[in-house]
């Protein structure tokens, strides 16, 4: 591992020793801003773009690829130890991470930016789009306040329907609680398909889907006094949620390889028909149209269990970048980002990527299921922006535990006590440190 990440750095360290030692060639090149980003379905926009901005300023843009994901975020690590971060990169981690890279000096603050001309480009975002990328006075992580990213798209994660097999059934409406919902998969079942299909084998998806419901079923305040340690997992609206995954698997709405299926395969499986229902992101918009052009589908929230509490959906900032503080070229990265982030290049964007745009202006003429994903956006939450933050080796037991729920390993009851025991365990390391 070592060995590759110090060869995946070679590049950008003899991009930086030509920089140093002024023999990059024309003005032109020196003039460059260098963007590395992960995002392999819109590199190919990212360069249109580039030539696009080039032509309008006579500024070059270089998107640098890195991909997959985690190899990415490796390099990006391994770049900010070495001190050669390029000019414009994202940040794909938890909060407390992303924190710790705008402490140690290697993101700019974006404040005064977003402030200038009355606000003018801060308001051109949705506000949940930023509120990801946001710190605000007297957080926990002891960070100073301010707009540290910007947003390039948002996503929001919902339950998308098969319309021709919900009219096959003569239903015209998706159900709209979860009673109903229940009742209908058992007549899709007995027509041989599975009604709700996911990628459940990614934890991170499976969390998803059970915070929804957590906030549902016990409200915002006592998830996040669950994870400050006031209240404990084996709380009966906790069994409650775990509940839930036991039904679904005992009444067959769910196969129980959903903990094996990645989500590439569980989009394959709703695409092609396979499944009535899935829980699936905003992204899935252009994946289905890949895979089937001609499906017919609708977007709706999972259906609710609870009237007391709204139910909420992730969502927010789908994929932001930040600017390096240490650049020369800080004047020129925040003007590309604001060229980037205007209405006609969001759109743009959004037409090419099937992409929710960040702008909020640039919704008109989005595909019809795109725009019912942005309607997530007015009812959304998400793990970087609640007021608690759960231990990770707890989320983790917390995640598996749901799995071997579903596959009837362990009852919800004997979930619920482990996963408190590894809370207590993780409180009580966490005090002695202090």
């Amino acid at each position: 591992m070592i060995k590759n990440l110090f060869a995946g750095l070679l590049p950008a360290v003899f991009a930086a020793l030509i920089l140093i030692s002024g023999c990059s060639g024309s003005a032109k090149d020196q003039s460059a801003i260098t963007v590395w980003h992960w995002m392999v379905d819109r590199h190919e926009v990212f360069v249109e773009l580039a030539k696009q901005y080039y032509e309008e300023t006579g500024i070059l843009v270089d998107f640098q690829l890195f991909a997959p994901s985690d190899i990415y975020s490796q390099k990006i690590t391994a770049a900010a130890q070495a001190r050669i971060l390029p000019d414009i990169f994202g940040v794909l981690d938890v909060r407390s991470i992303f924190a710790k890279f705008i402490k140690n000096g290697f993101i700019l603050n974006l404040n005064d930016s977003f402030n200038e001309n009355n606000e003018e480009w801060k308001k051109s975002f949705f506000e949940k789009a930023l509120a990801v990328n946001v710190f605000e006075e007297s957080n926990h992580y002891g960070v100073e306040p301010g707009i540290y990213a910007v947003p390039l798209d948002v996503t929001t994660e919902m339950m998308v329907y098969n319309k021709a097999v919900l009219q096959d059934l003569g239903v015209q409406a998706p159900p709209a609680t979860f009673e109903e919902f229940l009742t209908l998969a058992e007549k899709i079942r007995a027509e041989g398909i599975t009604p709700l299909v996911s990628g459940w084998s990614e934890l991170w998806l499976i969390d998803c889907f059970a915070s929804n419901y957590a906030f549902n079923i016990m409200g915002q305040d006592k998830v996040m006094a669950t994870f400050r340690g006031e209240v404990p997992y084996t709380d009966p609206d906790w069994i409650k949620l775990f509940g839930i995954f036991q039904l679904l698997a005992q009444k067959n709405i769910i196969d129980q390889g959903i903990v094996t299926k990645s989500n590439k395969f569980a989009e394959q499986d709703f695409a092609l028909g396979r499944a009535a229902f899935a829980f699936n992101g905003s992204w899935g918009v252009n994946v289905y149209h890949d895979m089937n052009p001609n499906i017919t589908y609708g977007v709706m929230p999972p259906p609710a269990i609870s009237k007391e509490y709204p139910f909420l959906v992730w969502g927010g900032a789908g994929s932001s970048f930040v600017i390096n503080r240490g650049t020369p070229n800080k004047d020129k990265a925040i003007a590309f980002l604001k060229w980037l982030t205007q209405k006609e290049q969001q759109q743009f964007l959004a037409e090419k990527t099937k992409n929710l745009p960040a702008n909020r202006y640039a919704l008109a003429d989005l595909p019809s299921e795109l725009y019912e994903f942005s309607k997530g956006m007015e009812n959304s939450t998400h793990p970087t922006i609640w007021p608690a933050e759960e231990d990770l080796l707890v989320k983790e037991k917390f995640t598996k535990g749901l799995q071997s729920i579903i596959i009837g390993e362990k009852e919800p009851e004997e979930v619920a006590r482990e996963v408190q025991e590894i809370k207590e365990r993780q409180m009580q390391r966490a005090k002695n440190r202090r």
